[in-house]
């Protein structure tokens, strides 16, 4: 007999992986410390006008499905009328048998509007009306969703240009959940790609810097890590789509970012020398300021030349890379360990056929001073799915602590996926649940409570020092 779809124990094979979410994972508060939620929304509490607009606004990966059961982009991205591109993804969803979206919207319904309709072209205008009822009320703002989803902490994206002025709003008039900026200095290093010209100048207007050398450029990033040191911030965040590593005096990278800025192309030995020595200066100051660094690797971004023209960048075009990272991410942590200065580290993989690569990775530099100092990220955008989260948490605790591992995060841009925190946490205790079912752990419940409730929440709040 089938089970029900979506009940209580979804996902939940045994009674120890049941037992293990309902009493120990159920409950815990989220710390979300990577997303990409828009402070000013937060700031502003801000009230949605109906469910496309917090549903599919933005959201790349209903985009990219959708595109792919045949919807055209006005629908999507396109001036259609929002109950209309509403309709539109109701229609297609029901054909995504084993995507995670199928889960995720009907959890979403399940949380914050309180039904069980199937999402179908049948039911669009049923939903449409239930859920934009719920959302015209107060406990619906951004604030009210993170409060009555147990959020404690919230680490959004930030540039280091950013004055993080709805970051000061949002600590000064007392919200309860502390939402922290997290240092994104991408734009910074990649000299290779257009726009670096135009973004250096706003990046030294910002420090009060004039940058003409390499030292320049390290002054103002200094000056931007205070910033936002003073505005609370305890993580950086990097996006190292093909691994690069190469060593270069001061001079030398003083000569690139010269030839850079008057508009000179640069080889790709020059921008990897380059980057490099961004990366390292920054991993150093994040370590002296006991600051999380995160590297998120293997990102294949804007494949469809055309799209990207017409729509800009994180708009659905982009895919997993395949490039080799072992020797290059090797060579980064080990020359920051041998200054005795590499930071508290996140590694993440897109390709799941490095989940082993970073495992293993982590065990050269954890030196023993703290819990899992060198963390494997959690399964990141292509892979925060069931799958993906079983391979690089069984890959974590084959070669590594699963019980140090600091957790789930929503990398979203959406108040309405803290979700998939609860998503996470049943995959999580059904996989632990079923080791201890299965005679390879004890059915000690202590020790079984301390280890899901730290992975759930109290890792993340002492690695991160919240």
């Amino acid at each position: 007999m089938a089970k029900s779809f979506m009940d209580k124990d979804f996902l939940l094979e045994t009674p120890t992986a049941q037992k293990l979410y309902h009493e120990f994972a159920e409950h815990q508060p989220i710390i979300d410390y990577h997303c990409h939620l828009p402070p000013e929304q937060i700031a502003t509490n801000k009230q949605f006008r109906n469910i496309t607009e917090i549903w599919l606004g933005g959201d790349h990966y209903k985009w990219r499905f959708m595109r792919s059961s045949g919807v055209t982009e006005d629908f999507m991205t396109g001036n259609q009328p929002d109950q209309e591109k509403f309709r539109k993804f109701c229609e297609v969803l029901p054909m995504g048998i084993g995507n995670p979206l199928y889960h995720w919207s009907h959890l979403e319904l399940q949380r914050y509007f309180g039904t069980k309709t199937l999402v179908s072209g049948a039911t669009a205008d049923e939903l449409w009306n239930l859920c934009n009822e719920k959302l015209a009320k107060p406990e619906m703002s951004a604030r009210n969703l993170m409060v009555n989803s147990n959020v404690k902490a919230v680490c959004t994206t930030d540039d280091p240009i950013d004055d993080l002025a709805n970051h000061k709003a949002i600590a000064a008039d007392g919200f309860q959940v502390k939402v922290l900026p997290t240092f994104r200095p991408d734009k910074s290093f990649n000299i290779d790609r257009a726009g670096f010209q135009d973004y250096i100048p706003k990046l030294a207007a910002a420090a009060g810097i004039a940058i003409n050398t390499f030292g320049d450029l390290t002054k103002a990033l200094d000056k931007r890590l205070d910033h936002f040191a003073a505005h609370g911030c305890k993580l950086s965040d990097h996006a190292i789509d093909i691994a690069f590593f190469e060593t270069a005096t001061e001079s030398e990278l003083t000569a690139i970012l010269a030839k850079a800025m008057v508009n000179t192309p640069v080889t790709k030995l020059e921008a990897d020398k380059f980057k490099t020595g961004v990366v390292l200066h920054l991993g150093r100051e994040y370590a002296k300021r006991g600051w999380a660094m995160q590297l998120h690797i293997g990102a294949q971004r804007n494949n469809n030349t055309r799209m990207f023209n017409k729509m800009g960048p994180d708009t659905g075009w982009d895919s997993i890379a395949d490039d080799l990272v072992s020797a290059r991410i090797a060579r980064l942590l080990d020359t920051l360990d041998g200054d005795d200065l590499l930071p508290k580290t996140i590694l993440y993989c897109l390709n799941p056929i490095h989940n082993e690569v970073l495992a293993t990775m982590l065990g050269n530099y954890q030196d023993g001073k703290m819990i899992g100092k060198m963390q494997f990220g959690s399964g990141w955008w292509f892979l925060d799915q069931k799958e993906g989260m079983i391979r690089q948490m069984t890959a974590l605790a084959l070669l590594g602590n699963l019980g140090a591992f600091v957790g789930m995060l929503t990398d979203s841009r959406s108040f309405l996926s803290y979700t998939r925190h609860d998503y996470f946490r049943r995959i999580m205790c059904n996989l632990i649940g079923g080791w201890v079912e299965n005679g390879e752990y004890p059915q000690d419940w202590a020790q079984l409570q301390k280890i899901v409730e730290g992975i759930c929440f109290k890792n993340a709040e002492r690695y991160f020092g919240f």
